[in-house]
Formats: C-alpha cells, structure tokens, sequence
C-alpha cells in the first residue's frame, strides 16, 4: 500500500465519519423535538430514554443513512481532490485508473464489512429496543391487537385464537385442533390463553380438553383452573405491530421462513424481504464509490457544488428505487430477491458505465 493508497482511505473513511456524524446528530435533534410529549408522558428518565430508545435508534439511523453519507462523502472528498488538482498528477505519474480505484475499493469493503457485521448481529438487538419504546410510549394509541387467527402449527395441529392483544400478550376464546389424517384425535378450548415469559410456556384459563379415540371420547374440564401447555408459537406469531420482523436475529429469522412455509400465515414476503436486504444492502457501499468516484473525478465549472449536488441526487434515487421495490415485493408480488437485488444490479451497471466515461 502506498502513501497516496493511505491518504486517500484516510480521507475516505475520515470523511464518512464525520459527516455520518453530523447527520446523525440533526436527526437526533429533530427527532427528540418531534418525541418530547412522547418522553414527558412516559415517565422515564433521562437515562431511561437514552438506554431503551436512543441506544437502539441511533444504529437504525447510522445503518438507514450509510448509503447517503458514503456516496456523499466519496463525492466531496474526491471532487475536492480534482479541484486542486491532485488527480491529474496521480494518473499522469503512471498510475492506471484501475490502480487509482484501489483505496476506494479498500474504503467500501471496510464499509461494506461493518454493515453486514451490524445487520446480522447487531440491529436485531438494537432495534428491539426501539421497535418495544414506540409501540408502547410512542403508538401507544395504535391498535395493538390482531382478530381471527387462523394458524397451523404442524401437519397436524391447527389453532384458532378470536382475539389476541400484543401488550398483554393474551388471547381470547382459543381452541386447537389435533388430527390423525383426517380424524380428529383431540380438541382443546380455552377461554383465555396467555404467555408467560418466565416459564416460556401458554397459559390456559377455563378450558376443556376433549380425546377422541375411535368410538371413545374422554373430556376434562378445567373451570376456574390453569394449565401451561406447550406449543410451537411465540407472542410475535400473533403481532399486530409491522416492524416485529426487524426484531428477529438471523437465526429467529431462519426459523420463521421454515415455520411459515408451513403456517402459510401470509407474511413470507416480509420474513424473505428482510433475510435478504441483511446480506445484500451492504453491496451499495460498492455501487456507490464508483458511481462517485466516476462522478467526481473530473475538475469541472463551479468546483465541488456542482458534483456533490449530482450526487445528493442520485444518492436519493437509490433510496427511493430501494423503497419502491420493497413495497411491490411486500404488496405487489414481486419476488423478494428481484425486490433487493434489482437496484443494486441497475446502479452498478450505472456504475460501471460512468467509469468507462470517466477521463484516465
């Protein structure tokens, strides 16, 4: 590596840094002015706040502003390298333009190593702590229950819960169906089923259990009585909340895909979405740099304005193209991987393009 490699990263990442920040400064302003009754109401401290929202809000915000801030870095620091005049001597000593790319692409993988690094292991717990802080201080007033769930737990059991509300994780008029073939062997129902956290087990309140076996039947009844049962299905199975899927780590969302090709509940387009924006949405750190340094890396009229505005620009394009494909994968039926994968393919290309218009 030589001494221009290391000026240039050290600008590079210098740059990211900094101005990543910055943003995230301001919108950490912006959003304590727009959540302050929010906070009052809640009755936390200020170390309360900052422990269970901020803490899980600031890496949201560092993660969903990572693409913008390291297209507009690259553009900045790199424009400003054509404006004095620092480029030009670069490729005229010799240096091919493929050369020249080097520290960028040695910038990007670091980028790109951190952002995979944080989604698979990372957001899922800070995000929990966020998602949990809105749904119960800031959606306080949103309706935090979930009517007529119809659900297969296996290929051979079958429940049904009238109502199940997310704040106290309880349910109403619950009944499960067991089936041998198509023989029903066992017929549960309860008046309340809850969840309790420190068994790990369902709770089940004045409920009869019904055992079919052949022509013999057998009924228990458990009135004023509780009984824990266990059953392959989680609070979250049941959310009415749309952002439950960001919670899960890449292990919980593993076994949910499983889960739900059975269950069929019809939230497998939000489990795949999710799966793959974690291991692919880090590729923008490529994409990006070279759409930036092929952006940037002539000294045009009008100095650094004239590129960093270009790449504002583009920058929200990608934003936006990313948030149209996630709403016709989620709504519209676009597969899932073509929803993720699309934009960075059509920016890469864009990518590639501008570098061979590029002067070297």
């Amino acid at each position: 590596m030589k001494i221009i490699d290391r000026y240039i990263i050290g600008k590079y990442l210098g740059t990211f840094i900094y101005t990543l920040a910055i943003f995230v400064i301001i919108i950490v302003v912006f959003d304590l002015s727009e959540k302050m009754d929010d906070f009052m109401k809640s009755g936390l401290s200020f170390w309360g706040i900052l422990s269970k929202y901020y803490a899980g809000s600031i890496p949201f915000y560092v993660n969903m502003l990572s693409p913008l801030i390291n297209f507009i870095a690259v553009i900045f620091f790199t424009a400003k390298m054509a404006d004095q005049t620092e480029i030009v001597p670069i490729l005229s000593g010799g240096v091919s333009f493929n050369r020249f790319l080097f520290p960028y692409l040695v910038s990007a993988s670091i980028i790109f190593s951190a952002n995979l690094l944080s989604n698979l292991y990372i957001l899922p717990y800070t995000n929990t702590l966020k998602n949990r802080f809105e749904n119960t201080y800031v959606k306080r007033n949103d309706p935090s229950t979930k009517s007529n769930i119809h659900m297969k737990l296996d290929d051979k059991t079958y429940i049904y819960i009238d109502n199940f509300d997310n704040k106290t994780n309880s349910g109403y008029r619950f009944s499960l169906d067991n089936f041998s073939g198509d023989v029903l062997t066992k017929k549960i129902v309860a008046e309340n089923i809850k969840w309790d956290s420190l068994k790990r087990k369902w709770q089940l309140t004045n409920y009869s259990i019904r055992k079919i076996e052949g022509l013999k039947e057998t009924m228990i009844y458990g009135n004023g009585k509780l009984k824990d049962t266990i059953l392959d299905m989680r609070p979250d199975d049941f959310s009415a909340y749309d952002n439950v899927v960001q919670n899960l780590t890449t292990k919980e969302l593993s076994d949910k895909i499983r889960k739900e090709k059975i269950r069929g509940t019809g939230v497998m387009n939000d489990l795949q979405f999710e799966r793959y924006k974690r291991y692919l949405h880090p590729l923008s750190a490529f994409v990006l740099t070279l759409i930036g340094v092929a952006l940037s890396s002539r000294k045009v009229r009008g100095g650094v304005g004239v590129s960093l505005g270009i790449g504002i620009f583009i920058s929200f394009a990608y934003i936006v193209f990313n948030q149209f494909t996630q709403m016709f994968s989620t709504k519209g039926g676009l597969p899932p991987f073509a929803a993720v994968i699309t934009p960075t393919i059509f920016f890469g290309l864009l990518g590639f393009y501008l570098l061979r218009k590029a002067p070297k």
